[in-house]
């Protein structure tokens, strides 16, 4: 069973949770909600009128329970996808999906009336999608189900339920719809990576002798190899039943990769990937 482990806080999911929560804590101190939010929301048909909002709705919320919830999903699943993808390309896709959201509710606008609204949901569906992208067959225990779920389910659960609901009650003043658009974001992001680098990977060739060698680029920080070295090609590692940290799971997989099908075959995602985890334990073994 691939069960989630417990989240490591990682730099820019610690980053996002600080700026929502010093926005609410702003509102309710400083200056009052209704002006927070009047300043912040996100009026789908008068949007470019506003065009900041397209971007300050992700960092206001309607309250305490409205806040918690979306944190509590950014950090479960926002570590990991970080770890993952590395800082700066975590923090561009969290913002792309919220933006994403925020365009997908403009457009229906110009076809149904949709109410204002705030909230990071769009932006945290668009994270937990990338999760289920990564790690689809890592089970969840999600209150008050029983038993675990795993993460592809949950996430078609989680967007039809906001389709639903957005139907069924459409003035409880969540943006259930921008939720959805968010999550849309996300899979035309990873849709169109797959589609750019899906192309044929050359098989090398043996030398003369029948003997099979692999040629493994080791590669510094900056991306320039720094030694390259011939080895026997040795058998691909079992993948593991249990996998205890996405993290490390990751890190098999694309050393598999590697092995099979030469660091050439490598997404720029992956390659951003390794960079991370290689600065990670240098930073890890740097004396104190």
């Amino acid at each position: 069973m691939n069960q989630l482990p417990v989240p490591r806080m990682t730099p820019w999911v610690g980053r996002l949770l600080a700026a929502n929560a010093a926005v609410l804590l702003l509102s309710l101190t400083i200056f009052t909600p209704e002006l927070v939010t009047g300043l912040a929301h996100f009026e789908p048909r008068a949007a470019f009128q506003r065009p900041w909002s397209f971007v300050t709705y992700m960092f206001a919320h309607g309250g305490l329970l409205h806040l918690a919830g979306n944190m509590l999903m950014l950090w479960v699943f926002g570590s990991a996808v970080e770890s993952r993808m590395g800082g700066r390309a975590f923090l561009l896709y969290y913002l792309y999906c919220g933006i994403g959201a925020a365009i997908f509710a403009y457009g229906l606008a110009q076809l149904t009336p949709l109410a204002p609204f705030v909230g990071a949901s769009g932006a945290v569906l668009g994270v937990a999608l990338a999760y289920a992208k990564f790690w689809p067959d890592a089970e969840l225990l999600v209150f008050p189900f029983p038993f675990p779920i795993k993460a592809r389910t949950l996430v078609m659960v989680l967007i039809g339920l906001d389709i639903v609901l957005h139907f069924a009650l459409p003035g409880d003043g969540v943006a259930h719809i921008a939720h959805v658009g968010g999550a849309l974001a996300g899979y035309l992001y990873f849709r169109i990576q797959d589609l750019a680098h899906r192309r044929p990977v050359p098989v090398p060739r043996g030398g003369g002798s029948g003997g099979v060698e692999r040629v493994v680029m080791v590669q510094s920080g900056a991306g320039q190899p720094e030694a390259t070295r011939a080895t026997p090609v040795t058998p691909i590692r079992p993948r593991r039943r249990i996998e205890v940290d996405p993290v490390s799971a990751e890190v098999d997989r694309v050393l598999d990769k590697i092995s099979e099908q030469g660091i050439a075959s490598l997404t720029p995602a992956e390659r951003r990937f390794l960079d991370e985890v290689s600065r990670r334990k240098k930073q890890q073994d740097m004396p104190h």
